[in-house]
């Protein structure tokens, strides 16, 4: 199984935090290669933290090129790229 972690700091965390989380969980049940999705807020602010965090899961590294280039997929990420400051992510076989 492969996951993918994405951790995003927001321009404007205070107003966008649960639009994102509502964009990100959106995509659940749209995408069939999508295995599970989970949204995390940050409960603890401070200026070098991100604000939130998503986990994808996928079956195979095929599963998750199919999901990137989904249309679901696209539109949340035009929503993500407009209230993105930063990102980092983290893509690894879960054994």
């Amino acid at each position: 199984m492969i996951a993918n972690s994405v951790l995003l700091k927001l321009k404007n965390p205070d107003n966008d935090v649960s639009k994102v989380q509502s964009a990100l969980l959106s995509m659940k049940g749209k995408i069939d290669v999508l295995l599970d999705i989970q949204v995390e807020k940050n409960i603890r602010p401070e200026e070098s933290a991100y604000d939130v965090l998503f986990i994808t899961k996928f079956a195979s590294m095929q599963d998750l090129d199919a999901y990137l280039a989904h249309p679901a997929h696209l539109e949340v990420a035009k929503f993500i790229g407009s209230v993105l400051d930063t990102l980092a992510s983290l893509c690894y076989e879960v054994k």
